[in-house]
């Protein structure tokens, strides 16, 4: 018999309640916690672990925090409302099918590099910004890309969602994750870069060779039953979507163009944060919508349409989110790191670093936010690093390849269970696909951190 997981948000109340289980069979314990003036964060404070008064949390409190988890992702929630407005506003002028249609026809013949095409600028959003909610509202316009060519929607979210996780994880200058963990182990920022763009482009040719692959093998399959994916339908023959590409659609794409650019540089030099990103958007659509002569109450209408169709996103990553609010509730989550951590001590080098790294990918469950991940395991490792002899760079690159990479596989990814739902993807069908690959990284991963060590990488 096919085992089946069960519904995303099935298996994400299951998950809240098994955390409030934990809370119940695992001792609480905690790290006392300062402040960092680097990182502007609250970190904690290595060899501080005690335990401390139990408070297990029952049922009643477990549902109680499913709207608890969706006010602790607002701001996340928010953004993939609006920018999933802003997306529908562009779709209903037509632009975007127009552009597939035109890029479809270029590539006829050489359908496969569609996949590096798309695949790159993804991976450098999740290079310089750690791209993830972001990719949601794109989904139905990549899912009638590849249906145009004949592929499946696993080829739209692999050569989209997965590129930018990939690019994530083997980021040089990732502000969410290598630069909060390199500020934590006192590195200069961006130290390592060019190591790490040796491996990350292995890693991502890999990833999309692997993609490539793929999509020979499964081609056309994409192009039987179902729809093109929420919000865009297909075009009929000779309709709106056959024409080529109006000089005004070019505008549209250059202020979709501009909003990313102004996103990334905001982020980046601006301290821009998840709530300045949904106010661009929100604008870049306003502005699509007047200039493509929607009017008022047709740019509103798609902004309506726009949201009803994320609300489901949005369900994923405040339940996600629950799970990790039963568990501080249940003050087990530094139990957790603790006691992933400890039997590291009295390992050779390499092997803790490998250690680290399964560590890294264990802790990443219970807790699915890169940046959190960081201020919370770093402080311990790094004098656990030191005590080994261990450069703290190698144990940057254990945290990146563990956590980061773990993004792919782990249900708590509100943003993955979203962008699969959104492509009508089984959650149990990513991770057929996908795990080879994350084990496939995760060598190279391992083979960096080898290299790292033989060199004595700073």
């Amino acid at each position: 018999m096919k085992l089946r997981v069960p519904h995303p948000l099935v298996l994400l109340t299951a998950g809240v309640i098994l955390a409030a289980a934990a809370s119940y069979l695992l001792p609480a314990g905690e790290y006392e916690r300062r402040d960092d003036e680097a990182t502007g964060r609250v970190v904690v404070v290595a060899g501080t672990y005690h335990e401390v008064e139990p408070n297990p949390v029952n049922l009643f409190d477990a549902m109680v925090s499913l709207p608890r988890g969706m006010i602790d992702a607002a701001e996340i929630i928010f953004l993939v409302f609006l920018i999933g407005g802003a997306f529908t506003v562009v779709d209903a002028t037509g632009a975007l099918r127009r552009g597939v249609t035109s890029l479809t026809r270029a590539l006829r013949g050489r359908d496969l590099l569609i996949i590096p095409v798309v695949a790159v600028p993804f991976a450098i959003g999740g290079v310089v910004q750690n791209l993830q909610e972001e990719i949601i509202p794109l989904i139905p316009v990549l899912l009638l890309l590849t249906r145009r060519l004949g592929f499946n929607a696993m080829v739209a979210v692999a050569m989209s969602a997965g590129a930018a996780f990939v690019g994530s994880a083997f980021s040089p200058i990732n502000p969410f994750q290598v630069a909060i963990a390199q500020q934590l182990a006192e590195l200069p920022l961006a130290s390592g870069a060019l190591f790490r763009i040796v491996f990350l482009l292995i890693a991502l040719a890999f990833w999309i060779a692997m993609t490539m692959h793929y999509a020979h093998r499964t081609r056309d399959r994409g192009r039987t039953g179902g729809r093109a994916g929420a919000g865009i339908e297909e075009p009929a023959e000779g309709g709106d979507g056959a024409e080529g590409v109006r000089v005004s659609d070019w505008g549209i794409f250059a202020l979709v163009g501009a909003a990313f650019l102004l996103a990334v540089i905001g982020m980046l030099l601006w301290g821009w944060g998840f709530n300045e990103l949904s106010a661009a958007f929100f604008i870049m659509g306003v502005i699509v919508g007047l200039l493509a002569r929607l009017g008022v109450d047709g740019t509103t209408e798609a902004y309506l349409r726009g949201f009803r169709e994320m609300t489901f996103a949005a369900l994923l990553i405040g339940f996600a989110r629950a799970i990790y609010v039963v568990l501080q509730d249940g003050r087990v989550v530094d139990t957790i790191v603790h006691g992933l951590f400890t039997p590291l001590e009295g390992l050779p080098v390499l092997a803790s670093a490998f250690g680290m790294v399964a560590a890294q990918a264990a802790i990443h469950v219970p807790v699915p936010s890169v940046s959190g991940q960081a201020v919370l395991t770093m402080p311990v490792l790094v004098p656990l690093s030191d005590l080994l002899g261990m450069s703290r760079q190698v144990t940057v690159l254990a945290y990146q390849y563990g956590a980061g990479l773990c993004e792919l596989l782990t249900p708590t990814n509100g943003a993955l269970m979203a962008i699969l739902a959104s492509a009508k993807i089984r959650y149990e069908d990513w991770i057929r696909y996908t795990f080879p690959l994350y084990l496939g990284l995760v060598a190279i991963g391992m083979v960096a951190i080898w290299v790292a060590l033989a060199i004595g990488l700073q």
